[in-house]
């Protein structure tokens, strides 16, 4: 059955979209333009309450009916958790996963958010603001490169904790940050992004 899909052309969506593609399921794609408020719709918020994307609707859910999830780290956890995929089975290495799925929920997709709010989006430049988030994001790389010299991946193996954290990093860039001062996130960064499902759920909606 296919899983109704409600996103935009974020890394918060794209991490979604990722997932539904490595995971082979059938889904259905609706574009709400957070840019003309389309997420303070009411039907949308009977969705996502937090009016924010993305969100999904799984029309076959664990007891057989419907179910909505909204939040990235639930959403990534609850498909994981329907296909038996991209979470490890060992308890160490799981709890490793939803460590570090944390870790971005927390830490590397807000602080960056905020590097891009102030760096390319606030109306007039703050210098405080821009380097405070700037700092914060070369610390974040910094924690990730560190890790990722001990792990091929987050967890050890591909799994949703990579997931989260790719699409923030595909917007290096606007953070102010050269992947090639941390080339063991760049290693990570180039696998991921040569993976056919991950190209076509960056693309996404299209």
């Amino acid at each position: 059955m296919t899983i109704d899909f409600y996103t935009w052309t974020t890394p918060n969506g794209r991490k979604v979209s990722i997932a539904l593609e490595e995971l082979g399921l059938d889904y259905a794609a609706h574009s709400v333009n957070i840019t003309k408020d389309e997420q303070f719709a009411p039907d949308f918020l009977k969705i996502s309450p937090n009016n924010k994307i993305p969100a999904i609707v799984d029309p076959q859910g664990p007891d057989g009916e419907p179910i909505s999830v909204f939040e990235t780290g639930a959403i990534l956890l609850y498909l994981a958790e329907k296909t038996g995929q991209l979470m490890p089975d060992d308890p160490r290495d799981r709890n490793a996963a939803l460590q570090w799925l944390m870790w971005q929920m927390g830490g590397f997709g807000p602080m960056l958010g905020q590097a891009h709010h102030f760096r390319r989006f606030a109306p007039e430049q703050i210098p405080y603001a821009v380097n405070r988030y700037s700092n914060e994001a070369g610390r974040l790389y910094g924690v990730l490169n560190k890790r990722l010299e001990e792990v091929e991946y987050l967890a050890g193996d591909y799994s949703v904790a990579d997931i989260a954290t790719f699409p923030w990093a595909a917007r290096h860039e606007w953070q102010g940050i050269v992947l090639e001062d941390f080339p063991q996130v760049k290693r990570w960064y180039d696998a991921i992004a040569a993976r056919p499902a991950v190209e076509k759920g960056m693309a996404v909606p299209g």
